[in-house]
């Protein structure tokens, strides 16, 4: 086995070369290591493991970030290339330079440009190999109904997936919301109404449930720990936030190693744009708390003062496995979860499918309709 790689703030474009014939090493799926497909060598990937096995990937200033106040050395520049029909970001090889987009299976013909960023800190390594990936989308995608017969032959076809690392960013906060409401009990209250029984008109006692509301004020406190946000517009927001969840405490520090023979997105949503969603989902969760402080069985909140500190974020890669599928000249993405293999993605229908199975169920209908009739 050739010497460790050891972890540190390689160019996201780093190659590793094997020592024994020369061919360029790739990441092995769910091993430290990087391997030869040629003559099988090895380099191990250096661990470094925060105390008590954690992760030892560091958190960030937001607000250095947005004040423009980080140091220089958390940037980076590299070359990327980008598609002029989804916009995705893509760091450059010679692949993407003559190949097609990951995102929409467009053909990409461009220049490359310098994309200036927010290093990476942490890195999820891919668990699956494309071929376990392959799997668990030929299943998927053999369970879909009325999906067209070339969806089924695109599948068969054993055409293989693309390995992406995605960008993420990931929020700290600790925040401290000072609340005002009304708490709401249900209580009940015995009637005695008029109803129509067989025709005859009689009077009945029923329960009626009534509310009886009190003030409330409180405050509540949560400390928010990664909260998720995807940095890329190019993959479909619906499936992305479906692929989860992440096992963001097995996160490694970022090392370029991790990378090899993968491609990696850059990003495109703004720190600041992700931090603003990130907003969205904690304030969720906040009314949530406010809610549960109230109590009682029915809750009005009406003003609620949240005071955000402590905030701090990262830039990780998460990894996925990517097809793109062309039919009648629209694209559909299905994507793979590099650590767990759940299964996301778009789908086109067969109109003839569906037409054949409504007739074929207005036939059994008439059928059965027919037996029924024969049978009084």
């Amino acid at each position: 086995m050739a010497d460790l790689i050891k972890s540190g703030e390689e160019p996201l474009h780093e190659k590793f070369p094997c020592e024994e014939c020369g061919a360029a090493l790739t990441y092995a799926p769910g091993e430290p290591v990087v391997r030869c497909g040629f003559c099988g060598a090895t380099n191990e990937i250096e661990q470094a493991d925060g105390p008590w096995g954690g992760s030892a990937v560091s958190e960030q200033s937001l607000r250095d970030a947005l004040s423009g106040q980080l140091n220089d050395a958390v940037y980076e520049e590299t070359q990327t290339i980008s598609c002029d029909n989804c916009g995705a970001e893509v760091e450059f090889d010679e692949k993407t330079h003559a190949g097609e987009c990951l995102f929409c299976a467009s053909p990409i013909v461009t220049e490359t440009h310098s994309n200036r960023h927010i290093k990476p800190k942490g890195v999820l390594p891919f668990e699956l190999t494309e071929r376990n990936a392959r799997e668990a989308m030929n299943n998927w995608l053999g369970s879909l109904w009325f999906a067209p017969s070339g969806l089924g032959e695109y599948a068969r076809a054993g055409r293989p997936m693309e390995g992406l690392y995605v960008p993420y960013w990931t929020y700290d906060a600790e925040t401290q919301t000072e609340y005002r409401g009304k708490r709401g009990d249900v209580y009940y209250v015995t009637q005695r109404v008029s109803v129509m029984v067989d025709g005859k008109q009689q009077m009945q006692t029923r329960q009626v449930p009534k509310v009886r509301w009190s003030n409330a004020a409180g405050r509540v406190r949560r400390f928010f720990d990664d909260v998720l946000v995807i940095g890329s517009k190019s993959l479909p927001k619906k499936y992305a936030d479906k692929l989860g969840p992440w096992d963001l405490s097995a996160l490694k520090p970022y090392q370029s190693a991790y990378l090899a023979g993968f491609r990696a997105e850059a990003y495109t949503v703004p720190i600041e744009d992700g931090f603003a969603e990130a907003r969205q989902i904690m304030d969720r969760v906040i009314e949530r708390d406010v809610r549960f402080d109230i109590g009682g069985d029915k809750q009005q909140i009406t003003s609620m003062s949240v005071r955000v500190s402590d905030e701090t974020f990262k830039h990780i890669l998460l990894p996925v496995w990517m097809a793109a599928y062309k039919y009648r000249g629209d694209t559909y993405r299905f994507i793979v979860n590099g650590r767990t293999g759940s299964v996301q993605g778009e789908r086109p229908y067969s109109a003839w499918k569906i037409a054949l199975a409504v007739v074929a169920g207005l036939v059994v209908a008439g059928v059965v309709g027919f037996l029924v009739a024969q049978g009084k």
